[in-house]
């Protein structure tokens, strides 16, 4: 899925916290992919074009709206059991640092972090 010009660039690891890459992601063949215990660190997803990539369910981006420094998706997901289908909302807060939104629950975000390229 191609960006337009502007949009928000969501590819790559992303991590509750920054300290914590290593703990998350591991890298083997040259692919990204989860640490046994990533959840003990926080946790995290992955980015890969249109593909959102977590520990337990793969996603695939159905649609997106940029909205200035706002993206809504939709998702297809599976994990081993279920399908679904998910809207995620997240802000840009800078290059490399996303606050996800829950829409209809306005207390609630979660901040993430990219995690360099290893």
């Amino acid at each position: 899925m191609a960006e337009p010009a502007g949009a928000v660039d969501l590819n790559g690891a992303w991590a509750t916290s920054a300290d914590q890459c290593e703990k998350v992601f591991t890298r083997e063949g040259g692919k990204l992919g989860f640490t046994e215990m990533s959840e003990v660190y926080g946790g995290g997803f992955i980015v890969d074009g249109d593909q959102l990539i977590g520990k337990f369910a793969r996603c695939k981006v159905k649609a997106r709206k940029d909205n200035g420094s706002s993206v809504n998706l939709i998702a297809a997901c599976a994990t081993d059991i279920m399908l679904s289908s998910i809207q995620f909302s997240v802000k840009a807060l800078d290059a490399d640092s996303i606050v996800r939104l829950f829409p209809g629950m306005e207390d609630m975000e979660i901040r993430y972090h990219r995690c360099p390229s290893q």
